[in-house]
This record gives structure tokens, sequence and C-alpha cells, in this order.
């Protein structure tokens, strides 16, 4: 973007210039009459705020303020730092820089008299190259429904209805099996359980229970050990029969780790499933025949498909995008979007009552996994941010004025507020830039996934019809960020997918200045 000097009336001037890697000074100059006037308003200020015996407050002279200070120079220095975060803030939107961290001020003239120069070196949002983004290319399974996929749906209802019968075969998958179970390990209470009924092949009970179960019949009596999850092993193997099952009844007790189990299998159902009738479909379901059945699922199973296909459409686009982008984002944009998923993270977890330490051990992680797992989304997420800006602007897009009312309009909607609160609280926080670009980015996710080719997994065509019925509509528009109200209608941005003015010098901190 080409910068040159900027005139903000006629107290203040701006110019920017590239300096190294993606970093830009802005120079800041300030006429004496603006600085004596930001002196006014710190003597009113400070006379408000400053309690010396014998004067109101508010009435305290300007004299006097000097001499609590440390003399004329102090106080001019006190409205300098007063001064420098509006001045920042003017001369970032004058100049139209694109500021993602602190700058580094350099302050000349502060303790005066005469005007002001500030230097302010920021790290601005880095340019990136997405070359290709008109070709990109993106593979989505299927959408069609087979009839295969609607006969599972149909056995599924059915097995829902189905009836348990005596078995008059060995046990096999599927089967439910009732067994009483008694198990014993060193150091442990003993497992005693009675007419568990238990379904074969499913997994749900102890390690190698299905490899022991199958083949049996009613009356069989079954011994074997199993290891146990989480405990130490010796590794020493339990004494066995002849016939390779471990002998519970006697003998050795089971290694520390190992549960020695033994098992009585009490009947062996298997489960008869109703045919797919008339007069099934009646009475398992709304509709009055099979084929209405069948027509009902092949429809809803379409558009569950259509729907999971759209939202992996807009996924495997900006993965795609994402991988245009060669350089590595920048530092102080990853670990500031880390910070903001932490904040985020620690503020859901407050909500269901639960602390950060608990979630982990919950989860199985550790910190650092946690926030090693977060810094790669972070920086995805940044990459994204980076090249849908490119993609913007490479198409020339911009959001009308008629957009940003929707945007804020939406936003409102999602709260319960009017649009004109939304709008006044977002332009009190400086964040309508920030709503504007995330609406620019939307436009630019939304026409790469209308430019994208599409093949399905053997690497057809698929036509973008087939992911949309005659009486669907495209999903509603979705910020491929973050600017949320909360219910105090205070206003949170995502900070790796928003805009940033970058942060601004504070009033009251201080700096170093060269007289």
């Amino acid at each position: 973007m080409p910068w040159g000097p900027v005139h903000s009336g006629t107290l203040m001037r701006a110019t920017a210039e590239p300096v190294d890697g993606n970093r830009v000074r802005l120079s800041i100059e300030v006429d004496a009459a603006e600085v004596d006037d930001a002196m006014a308003d710190t003597v009113r200020r400070l006379a408000r705020q400053v309690r010396v015996p014998g004067f109101r407050p508010g009435k305290v002279p300007r004299q006097v303020l000097e001499a609590r200070l440390g003399g004329a120079a102090a106080l001019r220095q006190q409205a300098v730092s007063d001064l420098l975060p509006d001045l920042y803030a003017r001369a970032v939107a004058d100049t139209a820089v694109d500021p993602i961290a602190a700058p580094e001020l350099d302050v000349h003239g502060a303790e005066g008299p005469g005007p002001l120069t500030v230097d302010a070196v920021v790290e601005v949002r880095p340019t990136v190259s997405v070359a290709g983004y008109q070709g990109l290319q993106v593979t989505l399974p299927a959408v069609g429904v087979s009839d295969d996929e609607i006969e599972r749906q149909v056995d599924r209802l059915r097995n829902q209805h189905g009836e348990l019968v005596a078995a008059d075969r060995p046990a096999r998958d599927g089967d439910h099996i009732t067994i009483d179970l008694h198990g014993t390990r060193p150091g442990a209470d003993d497992l005693d359980v009675e007419d568990y009924v238990y379904e074969l092949g499913s997994g749900a009970a102890l390690p190698g229970l299905d490899d022991q179960l199958r083949g049996v019949k009613p009356g069989d009596i079954l011994t074997f050990t199993v290891p146990v999850p989480g405990a130490a092993v010796d590794g020493s193997d339990a004494a066995a029969d002849d016939d390779g099952d471990a002998d519970a009844g006697g003998g050795d007790a089971p290694p520390a780790g190992e549960l020695a189990a033994r098992v009585l299998v009490k009947d062996v159902q298997q489960k008869v499933l109703p045919d797919a009738t008339d007069a099934w479909a009646a009475e398992a379901s709304e509709f009055e025949t099979v084929d209405e059945l069948r027509a009902d699922l092949r429809t809803r199973l379409g558009r569950f498909k259509r729907s999971q296909a759209r939202l992996l459409l807009r996924e495997r686009v900006a993965d795609a995008l994402v991988e245009l982008v060669a350089d590595d984002p920048p530092p102080s944009m990853v670990e500031a979007e880390v910070n903001e998923r932490l904040h985020d993270l620690s503020h859901r977890l407050e909500q269901r009552r639960m602390t950060v330490a608990q979630f982990l051990d919950a989860s199985g992680q550790d910190e650092q996994g946690l926030v090693a797992e977060l810094r790669a989304e972070a920086a995805r997420a940044v990459q994204l941010d980076l090249a849908l800006r490119a993609v913007a602007d490479a198409e020339a897009m911009s959001v009308s004025d008629d957009e940003l009312d929707q945007a804020i309009a939406e936003m409102a909607s999602q709260v319960g507020a009017r649009p004109a609160d939304v709008r006044d609280r977002l332009e009190r926080a400086g964040r309508l830039p920030a709503v504007r670009s995330e609406r620019r980015k939307a436009k630019a996710l939304a026409w790469l996934e209308e430019h994208v080719e599409i093949v399905d997994e053997e690497g057809a065509p698929v036509s973008r019809d087939d992911l949309m019925a005659d009486d669907e509509r495209p999903p509603a528009y979705e910020p491929t960020g973050g600017i949320e109200l909360g219910a105090d209608g205070a206003d949170t941005v995502d900070s790796a997918e928003s805009e940033r003015s970058g942060e601004q010098p504070q009033e009251g901190q201080s700096v170093e200045v060269d007289s």
C-alpha cells in the first residue's frame, strides 16, 4: 500500500514508511498549539484528582500542580503521555496502516516548549501470496444415497424392534448371553456379577471376554485371566490347564495386575428381526408402507449428507487455501491468538464450574501439550486470516454500508439488542472496522466456495447442484473469526480472525523521551 503524508486538521501530520520485515515507522508531528491544549486538559484532570490542603477539588492552581509534579517540564511530560494514545490512534487511522502489536515509541520534545514529534515503529499485518487460489480443487464424499444405505437404515429400525429368543446353536456375535461372572485379583475386592446380559462382540466388558464367549452354549464354565487396565503387570503368566485356560479354582494366585475370571454361561439368545412388511412399517413408524418409509429415509439421509458436504466444503476450501501460504505466520499474531483461545477456554470452563487443572486431568493432557495444540490451531487461524484478506484484495472485494448494516443487524439479533445500540457500542469500542473486515473475509470464503473445483473420492466432478436440494438454502453467513457481543453488551474480538488496530499506549504510561 502506498503511504504518504496525511494531515489531520492543521495540528498533527503523520507519515508512514516501511522499515525492515513487516514493520512500519509512523512519523507524527504535533504543533505546539495541540500540545498546549493537551496540557490544559491534563491540568483540569489533575486539579480534580489531586488533593491539596487549602484548595477545593478542581481549584488547584497550575503553579501548585507543577510544584507537586516536579516542575513545568514534568507537567508537560505528563500531558504528552496523556496525549500519546490519541495521537497514535489518529496516525494509524490517517495512514491506514494495520498494526498487529504494540508500537515502539520514541518521543522528541516532550520537555518542551514547542512542537512535538513522535516516531512509532510498529509491526503490521503482512500481505501473503496465495498464487493459484483461482484453481483450487477439493474432494468431497459422494452425496448420493445408495439402496444399501437405505437398507442399513431399515435394518437399524428393525433391530430396535427385534425379539430375543433362545438360540439352538453356539453363540456368535450379536447374540445376548446371560452369565454369572466371578473375578479375583490380589489386593482388591472380588468381582461378583449375576445374571449379566452381555451382547457378544460389543467389547463392552472385560478385555478378551468376546474371544472366550464365542462358540459357548448354556451350561459352559470358563476360567481365564485377563490384564486389568491401569494396573502393574509383572510379566509372569498365570498357571494354565491343558486347554490353555487359567485355573481360577485353586493353585497359585494370579500375578499382580491380572484378574482371574470364572464365567458360567446361563443362556444364549439371538435377536430375531421382524420382516420389513407394511404391517411392521405401520407399527414402527408414522408411515403406512415400507416404500413410504424407505422414501422418507432416502430424503432425510440425502438432506443430512448434503448438509455435511456443504460444511465439509467450507472446511476443505479453507484448508486448501492455507496450503498456498508459504510464509510462517507472524509470532506476535500467533501468540495473541493463543492467549485469546486460552482466555476463551478458561471462560467456558468457569461457566461449567471446572478448573483448567480438572480439564487437563479429564482429557489426559498436560499443560504443555494443550498449549502446543492451541498454538498449532492458532497458526492455522492466522494463516487463514491472512490468506482470505489476500483473496479479497486480489478480487477487489469491498463491503458496502448496507452490508455493514446487515452484519450489525445479525449481531443484534443474536444478543436480542437493537441494531442502533450495537452499532453505538461498536463505534465507541473502535470495532466497526473489525466488523467490516469480517464480512469482507466471509465474502472471500464464499467466493472460493463458488469457484473451487469439486470432485468426489473417485476424482469425478461434483456439481454444486448436487449439494443443494430444491427446498434447501445455503447456510447463513458465518464470520470466519469472531466478533461477539456478550450478554452484558461488551464486545469481544477473536484476535487472529479480526481487524486489529494494535495495542495502543495507555494513558499515563511512561515513555522514553529525548528533549
